[in-house]
């Protein structure tokens, strides 16, 4: 089956980027594809076999869907593996160079939607996740 990768380069350490991934509050500010979207909620169990509901839904409540799912695999700082709830698998690496951290996203498609639309998609979910984490606290 083919996989989409897609990727971004964050401006700050492993640690502070691992944080922001994985925590719930973090979560809804930055699991965003599109101005007019939002995350209005997140559950994340970020242990092997913890669970992960990821409300996503355009901001008028025109459409939406929970990404969900269980997390087979986790490897803290470097490597999460998860199968979504359709059985698609999903796998998360963290690399930190330097004071920076790459994120690699890599994807089983979905069959209904086209696979340009999806990698979109994704990777405009992780430039916000990098807008989102390297704003200045």
């Amino acid at each position: 089956m083919k996989t989409i990768a897609v990727a971004v380069l964050v401006e700050k350490p492993l640690d502070v980027v691992w944080e922001k991934w994985i925590n719930p509050d973090a979560i809804k500010q930055w699991n965003i594809p599109f101005e007019n979207w939002h995350c209005p909620g997140a559950i994340n169990d970020v242990t092997d076999g913890g669970l992960f509901i990821f409300r996503m839904e355009k901001k008028d409540g025109s459409e939406g869907f929970d990404y969900k799912g269980k997390y087979n695999r986790i490897i803290p700082f470097e490597y999460i593996e998860s199968i979504q709830h359709d059985g698609r698998k999903t796998i998360v690496e963290f690399q930190q160079i330097d004071d920076n951290t790459i994120i690699r996203e890599s994807f089983e498609p979905e069959a209904q939607t086209p696979l340009d639309v999806q990698e979109s998609f994704c990777q405009s979910v992780l430039n916000r996740f990098k807008q989102y984490a390297e704003q200045k606290r």
